[in-house]
């Protein structure tokens, strides 16, 4: 067990700006770092501008170096972070974004959440899936270990990437704190989605089956959060039109962290319809704030959700059903959000630091 303060660089570019899930997940990490007392390791987190993580965070072990860009890609992280983090004196990388500068000569850990782009490289772009899985697939043959979020996407790691299981370790990410009372009558009739907009999470279906729900449920609205990631590229509006619901039907790219609590405390039921995940973290959040998840009936959503969502099959009449059921029963909302709070209790950002920590701790002695 190593016995010494170490020196960790970190690849903070998923922190700036409007984080979403990769950048909520360290971020998380960062924090749980800095909260604990017996973490004496130095940090150094480069990233590409400056983030409010570091306003919030004043403490002597973390130090963060700015290296401008403006498009912090894979350019950026094989040549400029490269440079950075070879002459920072580190012990250990800790690449938290699926790929790592490969010239690096010290001990990487690989954060790999999903691998997406090689079980479905229909949902990408030619250049940008051989780009993805080239890096991705040469950052963590040469890591020390890989981070991964569930047993689900532990298994399809070792089935794309080759690995042997013992080089995974699981870190999934911590239940949000539990913030909502039993399911109330009062909220709207909302259902809510939280995410980027990616093909596999299935938006046109989810419109066309509120398009049922608004046929039977009085005021009901769908209100999607997320920037539009899709391929071949949808315009959710245009969908909302041409099902009859554009007044129903509200997109919104990117909201503010208070703006997003505002729409978990008036939501009825959450919809997260996606084919593939390595996780999913925005259900979780909607469970800590009361509000049922539909989700679709996938190994990942079975492995972390299980009866605390209800789980359908990928057809508007399933989802539009579930959706109507949770939207108009009080008791129906109350059984999931009851059996969330059990979910939730499985899950802890402490926990997963940990094993992040031993993990780089492990690489840096192996060197």
């Amino acid at each position: 067990m190593l016995d010494r303060p170490i020196h960790i660089g970190v690849d903070g570019r998923e922190l700036g700006g409007a984080p979403t899930g990769v950048g909520r997940y360290l971020g998380q990490l960062l924090r749980e770092w800095a909260a604990d007392p017996t973490f004496a390791h130095r940090v150094t987190i480069f990233v590409p501008r400056e983030t409010h993580l570091r306003d919030a965070q004043d403490d002597a072990r973390f130090h963060w170096r700015v290296l401008p860009a403006a498009h912090a890609g894979t350019w950026w992280e094989q040549t400029t972070l490269s440079r950075a983090a070879a002459g920072a004196g580190l012990d250990v990388f800790f690449a938290a974004c699926y790929t790592a500068p490969l010239r690096l000569t010290v001990p990487t850990v690989v954060a790999v959440y999903d691998v997406s782009f090689f079980a479905h490289p229909e949902w990408f772009g030619a250049r940008e899936g051989i780009r993805r899985r080239w890096l991705t697939r040469a950052a963590a043959r040469r890591a020390k270990s890989i981070i991964t979020i569930s047993e689900f996407s532990a298994a399809e790691i070792v089935r794309w990437i080759g690995l042997p299981p013992a080089r995974i370790r699981l870190a999934p990410p911590g239940a949000p704190i539990v913030t909502a009372a039993p399911a109330s009558p009062d909220r709207a009739p909302i259902v809510l989605f939280v995410g980027s907009l990616f093909t596999r999470r299935r938006i046109p279906d989810l419109i066309l089956a509120f398009s049922l729900v608004a046929r039977r449920v009085a005021n009901a609205r769908l209100v999607l959060v997320g920037d539009n990631r899709t391929r071949p590229s949808i315009d959710p509006r245009a969908l909302a039109r041409d099902a009859g619901v554009a007044a129903a039907v509200d997109w919104r790219e990117y909201v503010s962290d208070e703006e997003l609590a505002r729409l978990y405390a008036q939501a009825r039921v959450f919809a997260f319809l996606s084919d593939y995940e390595g996780f999913a973290m925005t259900p979780l959040e909607a469970m800590a704030r009361g509000v049922p998840p539909v989700l679709l009936d996938t190994p990942i959503a079975r492995e972390v959700y299980g009866n605390a969502a209800r789980l359908v099959l990928p057809e508007p009449g399933a989802i539009a059903a579930a959706l109507i059921e949770l939207l108009e029963s009080p008791h129906a909302r109350e059984t999931l959000v009851s059996a969330g709070r059990k979910c939730l209790s499985r899950f802890s950002w402490a926990t997963s630091a940990a094993v992040v920590r031993r993990a780089l701790e492990d690489a840096a002695e192996a060197r």
